[in-house]
């Protein structure tokens, strides 16, 4: 398999937090060799139709997603991780191409922060999806 094309989509809401996930997520993408094209959305509930479309164009051999929710006063924060999470694995069902959960959900910035290398860790995923699928594409033909 050549380098792996990866594509990348994340949100701007809680920027600093998705900022330093994606520091990690690219320094991991450099270091693997991998093709990298990256889309920014307004939120976490945005993720997953970006993530749609990504699949749709057929230019890539996985893709993640990067993000924080994190917990407020309000049920709010329940919808958008429970409903992220949920559109993220029907993309990844419904394409069959490897998409890694990478949006955080902590009660406090401060977790978020510390956990800044889960950028890192769900494009790690991707990559080795997409190397297992095409691994089982050439045993299965």
């Amino acid at each position: 398999m050549n380098a792996p094309r990866i594509g990348v989509v994340h949100s701007r809401f809680n920027e600093e937090i998705c900022n330093a996930l994606l520091e990690t997520a690219r320094a991991e993408l450099k270091k693997a060799g991998a093709e990298a094209e990256f889309v920014a959305v307004a939120g976490a509930l945005e993720i997953p139709l970006a993530l749609q479309w990504m699949a749709q164009s057929g230019r890539f051999d996985a893709l993640a997603a990067i993000g924080a929710v994190i917990r407020g006063d309000t049920y709010h924060f329940e919808v958008v991780s429970n409903e992220s999470a949920r559109g993220i694995m029907e993309v990844s069902l419904e394409s069959g191409l490897p998409v890694a959960n990478g949006i955080l959900t902590v009660d406090t910035e401060e977790q978020a922060l510390a956990r800044k290398a889960k950028g890192a860790e769900a494009v790690r995923v991707a990559i080795e999806m997409a190397g297992l699928r095409y691994e089982l594409s050439q045993k299965w033909r």
